[in-house]
């Protein structure tokens, strides 16, 4: 039985990622390594890293063609090695990685997900330090824009079950992801990477801090440069004092 035609498009302009500065780039991934001598490296590395395989996930997750390093290369391959989590193209047996094609829009997108955790777990007013990263979409994807596919974009993670079906069905057919409308931003537009290959290595951006009020993210500012480092300073003035 033949599969059902789906539109592809190429997706122009940036994309924008954020992810939590809890998670650091993984140095096996940032550096350059061929894709066919990567599996045989991470065993070899693993056995005097015991932190190795609980940093860099299951490689088995990605198949060698589609393995990439260097620097940048742990932001995608995370998504794809770290797997158990369902979410709207997953049911969590396999890594989707989600990107936003402006900064508005990947900032509400992560703003609900992180709300729903907080919530959940009753966590008190505090800050999370996210990092943007900014890359570009290399492959054409499937065009879930039109409302053939609205049933597909259901808001409640909850109703998810139809979307997670499509997805493993034409991950079958070795396409490289998909293009849809966000559900958390109107106007907005997100990308579903099913293969670490269909996007560049992305860069870091910008550094944004979410408020968590204790019952949800009211603010999202951006971190600058340090204007005043404080132990610096006082470590210059005890070096000027004791010259005096």
């Amino acid at each position: 039985m033949s599969q059902p035609h789906h539109r592809e498009v190429q997706v122009e302009g940036p994309h924008y990622r954020i992810i939590p500065t809890k998670f650091p780039p993984i140095n096996f991934f940032e550096r350059f390594t061929p894709p066919e001598l990567m599996e045989e490296t991470f065993e070899i590395e693993s056995l005097t890293n015991e932190r190795l395989r609980e940093q860099a996930g299951d490689l088995s997750h990605v198949a060698e063609a589609d393995r990439v390093s260097g620097p940048g290369a742990s932001v995608v391959m995370a998504a794809f090695t770290h797997t158990g989590f369902a979410s709207r193209f997953t049911d969590g047996s396999y890594g989707v990685y989600y990107a936003a094609r402006d900064l508005d829009t990947a900032i509400h997108e992560t703003i609900y997900h992180r709300e729903r955790f907080l919530g959940y777990t009753a966590e008190p007013p505090c800050e999370l330090d996210m990092r943007v990263y900014k890359g570009s979409v290399l492959k054409a994807l499937i065009d879930l824009r039109s409302e053939t596919y609205g049933h597909l974009m259901q808001p409640d993670p909850d109703e998810y079950a139809n979307s997670q079906a499509f997805a493993a069905q034409l991950r079958t057919t070795q396409c490289y992801g998909l293009l849809y409308p966000s559900v958390r931003n109107h106007g907005g537009e997100c990308i579903a990477a099913f293969r670490p290959t269909a996007v560049s290595l992305p860069v870091q951006s910008k550094w944004l801090v979410y408020h968590w009020n204790g019952d949800h993210i009211d603010k999202v500012y951006e971190k600058k440069e340090i204007l005043i480092d404080l132990k610096k300073h006082e470590a210059e003035e005890e070096q000027r004092l004791s010259l005096c």
